[in-house]
């Protein structure tokens, strides 16, 4: 019986890169098929979209751990936590300033802000013009993704496909909720359904793909930056987690549903992670 890993690498073959290139394929592909999923499920209760970016903030949360901070601490740096978490604190940092910069995906489709969110320009009208909301959701959603492609980069980069596929399928698995759920936002919001899912899985590929292959480059090129990069796609994914998918799910009074899938989430990842890795 032939391994997940040893089809994977029939599949792309032993090039780092090029495995960086396919991981970035499958998990913008698997957030297509969660955006396209709005065709056949049209309506879905807030229940059930909190309890499915719980399930999504889960397995991120574990992967995070399992594929990129511990490994990076274990294998990379000699046991040596220092240069992972710095890598955590420089990706939680530039999400940070970055979310600064932009305002939060769900702002642009719900009218609703935080106090402590984005303020854009006052010239940026979000109230009377399409082609700002628009240009501003781009952004905010590229922001969000940049972690995801940047993770399964560094992990195959890395040269570990053990670790590395567990991850992929991880981010892939939680693209799915992921997607659907904004994808719902935004036909809520009166964006047309065929024109999101198509939009949706195009700028998945437009900023996971790239940002996989430029993972898998940088750290097969340049070896000593591997536990700084997997700690800052670790930092970057936490943060997400923290500051955007978690809060979302404690909003509308289904924070015990958020909760439970958190550990669906989790359980899922590591099951993943024992039984491929």
């Amino acid at each position: 019986m032939v391994s997940v890993v040893d089809l994977f690498v029939r599949i792309a073959g032993e090039d780092p890169v090029v495995q960086g290139l396919v991981g970035g394929i499958v998990i913008a592909g698997l957030n297509l098929l969660g955006a396209s999923l709005i065709f056949v499920w049209r309506d879905p209760s807030e229940r059930a979209l909190d309890g499915a970016l719980g399930f999504a903030a889960g397995v991120m949360l574990a992967a995070a751990f399992t594929s990129l901070i511990i490994p990076g601490i274990e294998q990379y740096s000699g046991g040596d936590p220092i240069p992972t978490l710095v890598g955590v604190a420089l990706g939680a940092l530039f999400l940070d300033r970055a979310d600064g910069l932009v305002p939060h995906a769900h702002y642009l489709l719900t009218g609703q802000r935080r106090p402590d969110q984005a303020n854009p320009s006052t010239s940026l009208s979000l109230d009377n013009e399409r082609v700002t909301p628009v240009v501003l959701f781009i952004l905010a959603i590229t922001l969000h993704n940049m972690p995801e492609g940047l993770a399964v980069g560094v992990g195959f980069g890395s040269g570990n496909v053990e670790n590395a596929i567990p991850l992929m399928l991880a981010i892939g698995i939680q693209n799915i909720p992921e997607g659907f759920a904004v994808s719902v936002a935004a036909v809520n919001a009166g964006l047309d359904r065929r024109f999101y899912a198509v939009f949706a899985g195009l700028r998945s590929g437009i900023v996971e793909i790239p940002l996989a292959v430029l993972g898998a480059l940088a750290v097969s090129v340049v070896e000593p930056l591997l536990p700084y990069a997997m700690g800052f796609a670790a930092g970057a994914m936490l943060f997400v987690i923290s500051d955007e998918i978690i809060p979302e799910t404690h909003t509308r009074g289904y924070e015990r549903v958020a909760t439970l899938g958190v550990m669906a989430g989790v359980i899922v990842m590591l099951y993943l992670d024992i039984s491929l890795a």
